[in-house]
């Protein structure tokens, strides 16, 4: 049974694709645009991410410098596929509530075709620890934490991101923890998050059906029951795949609208 109606969602358009400039992904920029003109895509939205003041310790983000490259790229493949695939650079905000100045003068640095955000990382005790992580290590440090807190930490800053910087699409929003087991949503994540839809239809902001949740848990991020919510705030739907090597683009489509 398909999720979305034939004209709820566009599945010609990948908004969320990741790049080796990433430090945690594979592949050129021109693979991934070669990838999507393979899928049949007519648009291909790069999401590169953007990290301020996280101590961790592997850098999953690029640098003022890698961001300079990356956007002279992006219009390099604009002009280059130009009538046979649109080229868009945007960016995956990670949000650090700390640094909410330093994050909207970093936005409007650049020209973007979209800008995402999502939430990441969780401070405690002057590091921080990846909450979408699959590594053992962190996903028992997570553990330890206790999934209430950190969903409700992750949720109150997502709704404060979203009244404080101007975004266009807010980025898998049930993926933190999405590898601990056992994660059980409570009647204040609920609240959270449906005031999170409510600012998000207030200035209409899209939600993002992330296709690699399918691979994950075997439905996309968010769940059915929070698209649910989401159409009865009247909120757009994109879809993307979170592409970390070529292949990944357009990853699962067809899964999200039955096309006869």
């Amino acid at each position: 049974m398909s999720i979305f109606g034939s004209s709820e969602i566009d599945l010609g358009c990948d908004g969320h694709v990741h790049t080796r400039l990433c430090h945690h992904a594979v592949g050129e920029m021109e693979e991934y645009v070669a990838a999507a003109l393979a899928g049949g895509l007519a648009e291909l939205i790069f999401l590169e991410h953007f990290e301020i003041g996280i101590n961790y310790g592997q850098v999953t983000w690029l640098t003022a410098e890698e961001f300079c490259f990356y956007q002279r790229q992006c219009r390099r493949l604009a002009r280059k596929y130009a009538g046979r695939i649109r080229v868009g650079a945007g960016v995956e905000v990670g949000l650090n509530v700390d640094r909410l100045a330093e994050t909207r003068d970093f936005l409007n640095s650049h020209s973007w075709a979209r800008v995402g955000l999502s939430c990441h990382y969780f401070a405690e005790k002057g590091r921080h620890l990846n909450m979408l992580s699959r590594k053992p290590e962190n996903i028992k440090a997570l553990e330890a934490l206790g999934h209430d807190r950190l969903l409700r930490r992750c949720y109150t800053d997502l709704l404060l991101g979203l009244q404080q910087l101007k975004v266009d699409v807010v980025c898998h929003l049930d993926a933190p923890l999405r590898y601990c087991q056992g994660v059980v949503f409570t009647a204040e994540h609920w609240r959270l998050i449906e005031a999170i839809l409510a600012e998000m239809a207030r200035q209409d902001i899209a939600l993002e059906i992330n296709t690699s949740g399918f691979a994950v848990r075997g439905e996309p991020f968010p769940c059915v029951a929070i698209i649910q919510r989401a159409r009865r705030c009247g909120l757009r739907f994109v879809a993307g795949s979170d592409a970390h090597q070529p292949q990944d683009v357009g990853r699962f489509f067809h899964l999200l609208q039955d096309r006869g």
